[in-house]
């Protein structure tokens, strides 16, 4: 898929954003080398000091460890990746919950069209 950043917010985290998300979501295997920084600002469009960041700040959240000069791998510790995903899950919920306090919506009502769709889904 490509590379659509939005203005406002860094390339960096907008791009480590779209990383963790597919590092959680199976795109990238559990122990699978990650691919170098400059493959990725190939990829991405973007300078390599920007991806270099952004990689830092998943090193950060240990989605992704360091072995030596070999390179960046995913974290093979499962007790990390099911607390990113669970922290990705609460970050959603909390945003749709936001959005429907801007639209007036009752938590009763918000949960009507959820199960709905969800139904239908």
């Amino acid at each position: 898929m490509a590379w659509m950043f939005v203005s406002g917010r860094p390339l960096a985290v907008q791009m480590a954003d779209r990383l963790r998300g597919e590092i959680l979501s199976g795109v990238y295997a559990v122990g699978e080398q990650f691919p170098t920084v400059r493959a990725l600002a190939e990829l991405a469009s973007v300078n390599p000091n920007t991806v270099q960041r952004a990689l830092l700040l998943l090193e950060g959240e240990e989605l992704l460890v360091t072995k030596g000069t070999v390179g960046r791998f995913v974290t093979d510790n499962e007790e990390i990746l099911a607390a990113a995903r669970a922290s990705e899950k609460e970050k959603f919920v909390l945003s749709v919950i936001e959005e429907a306090k801007k639209k007036q919506m009752e938590c009763e009502e918000l949960i009507s069209y959820i199960q709905k769709g969800w139904d239908n889904a």
